[in-house]
């Protein structure tokens, strides 16, 4: 790259992969609905599901919904975007701003190399068309958070342009069912990010935080392919995966390192586009897919009483379930935007374009970065399906907890279990566990080693499966224990004695003649009955299915 020149920054990457589920969700009240029915690989622009509204007396009306995504992701960088001021959360009110950040007189950007990778990285993931050249450009808007008045972004020349995120969406009575979509990308654009109003109600005054001004933002701009809340919160859940599984941002909503604006229209299908609103700041996926649910089923109630929808900007409000208004929409020409003058053209090279002799540092070159894409969530499901024989539904759920992915693979790596046995144990016991108890992977009192040695007992059959629920409850309990030792103590072994168990067993139809006279008769659950007699005086210490071939050798003999 010739120009502008670059400041290095290092960092470490951090992989957690997720994935969510999606489906229809409706609005508090809403007379709404996201039907998905299609065939995989197909795009959502080729079949739109419809939202429809009951109008009372007057039979049904069908609304198609519109929805697209402005998604800004913070880049995982040590230093801002054009200056070197540190980028960490939660650090002390305005204790990490340059003097560039606050637009002193005389303050001149340099570009972070760092953020330019990342951009050039996430672009390469999703399909985009790389632009060999892009240029920066000035977007005046004056809040009291944007110092300088102005934000550089790339509205005219963005570096990456017309890709696609393929996200899927499990339907079905049971959700076994998986459809995949598509939802372009218009542009993905670097942009730095503005300060922070904290408004003091108390005292009347807003104060001012620019530790956040000049942070290095990615803009992904998704075409308006959506049709309805959950389907737009799958989509950025996905891209969510796929940035931290790149390690261009780590995406975290809950500290605002990705925030979502959607913007949102209905009209009838066949005739033109309605009027769309914008709601902003959108900070986690459910409230993402409520605030456009809602949003949806405002528009078609105003349109249906003979209202008009205003193009404006509003925010949703998560306690009273619907958005508000904010402001009127701004058009294009009240940001006056004009090229930046400080910063010349930024400039990629591939390897063939690569000018001979050039200095590494200053120079990114695109072919090189592609050679370093990490796997991408989709392609972990797929190796996952392959691999362990594991249901498409399933690998979604163990994607979309943070840490499951990894607690999976080290429980595999340590147990002799089938993996279909360990996908069940982990989705059903701990998975339950840990919704139960609101906590998250890595806070689990149960590790993959006492896990795997749990399972590895239950497949050696030195216990039951009842014995092992036990157990498993007493690692949740007892931190620092060994299932062997839990086993132990409560002595829940099997009982190896077959002669043991014989008399058990024979003791047990002599004292409920009743019981096995049933059995004889043909009453199937007289059977169940003994089993589970003979379980209790063995203090559910012998395997149901031996205790069964021994009943019924002896009531054939």
């Amino acid at each position: 790259m010739a120009a502008p020149m670059l400041r290095g920054c290092c960092l470490a990457r951090r992989g957690a992969l997720a994935c969510v589920d999606g489906g229809s969700r409706h609005g508090r009240g809403a007379a709404i609905g996201c039907r998905s029915s299609g065939k995989r690989g197909q795009s959502s622009v080729a079949q739109q599901p419809l939202i429809t509204a009951q109008k009372s007396g007057k039979g049904e009306h069908k609304w198609a919904a519109v929805v697209g995504l402005e998604i800004h992701a913070q880049i995982s960088s040590n230093s801002k975007l054009f200056s070197g001021s540190q980028v960490q959360f939660a650090a002390p009110p305005n204790s990490l701003v340059s003097f560039f950040d606050a637009s002193l007189p005389g303050t001149l950007p340099v570009l972070n190399r760092r953020c330019v990778e990342a951009a050039v990285m996430t672009g390469l993931a999703l399909k985009c068309h790389i632009n060999k050249k892009s240029l920066f450009d000035r977007k005046h808007y004056f809040y009291a958070d944007l110092p300088a008045g102005y934000q550089i972004t790339q509205q005219r020349l963005p570096i990456a342009v017309n890709g696609s995120l393929e996200y899927s969406v499990c339907v079905g009575k049971k959700r076994s069912q998986v459809i995949t979509r598509t939802a372009r990308i218009k542009q993905i654009q670097l942009e730095q990010d503005s300060g922070k109003s904290l408004h003091d109600e108390l005292r009347s005054q807003t104060l001012i935080d620019l530790n956040r001004a000049g942070v290095g933002l990615l803009e992904v701009v998704l075409e308006p392919d959506m049709s309805c809340g959950e389907e737009a919160a799958t989509a950025v859940r996905e891209l969510q995966l796929i940035l931290q599984a790149l390690g261009t941002s780590q995406a975290n909503m809950a500290e605002g390192q990705l925030r979502v604006d959607a913007n949102i229209s209905v009209h009838h299908p066949g005739e033109p586009l309605g009027v769309r609103t914008e709601v902003k700041n959108l900070n986690s996926a459910r409230f993402l897919a409520r605030a456009i649910d809602s949003e949806i089923e405002r528009q078609i109630n105003e349109l249906e009483n003979g209202r008009e929808i205003l193009n404006e900007t509003r925010s949703f409000d998560c306690k009273l379930g619907c958005t508000i208004p904010m402001r009127d929409k701004e058009g294009k020409q009240d940001y006056r935007f004009m090229p930046e003058p400080n910063l010349p053209p930024l400039l990629l090279y591939d390897t063939a374009s690569l000018p001979p002799g050039a200095d590494p540092q200053q120079v990114i070159n695109i072919d090189r970065i592609r050679e370093q894409l990490p796997e991408l969530p989709s392609e972990t499901r797929e190796q996952l399906v392959q691999q362990y024989g594991m249901l498409p539904e399933h690998s979604f759920t163990i994607l979309n907890e943070v840490g499951l992915l990894e607690f999976f693979q080290n429980v595999i790596k340590e147990t002799r279990a089938e993996p279909k046995k360990v996908t069940s144990w982990i989705l059903n016991n701990f998975l339950g566990f840990l919704k139960q108890q609101n906590l998250a992977v890595n806070e689990s009192p149960v590790t993959p080693s006492a896990l795997a040695e749990l399972l590895n007992l239950l497949d050696r059959k030195a216990i039951s499966s009842s014995a092992a629920k036990q157990v498993f409850e007493e690692l949740w309990r007892s931190k620092g224990k060994t299932p062997s030792q839990i086993v132990s103590e409560k002595q829940l072994e099997l009982m190896q004695d077959g002669e043991a168990l014989d008399q058990v067993c024979l003791a047990v139809m002599e004292e409920h003649p009743q019981v096995v006279l049933a059995m004889k008769r043909g009453n199937p659950r007289a059977i169940n009955k003994l089993i589970g007699l003979v379980r209790k005086a063995t203090l559910s210490r012998a395997d149901p299915t031996v205790i069964k071939e021994i009943l019924e050798k002896k009531l054939s003999s």
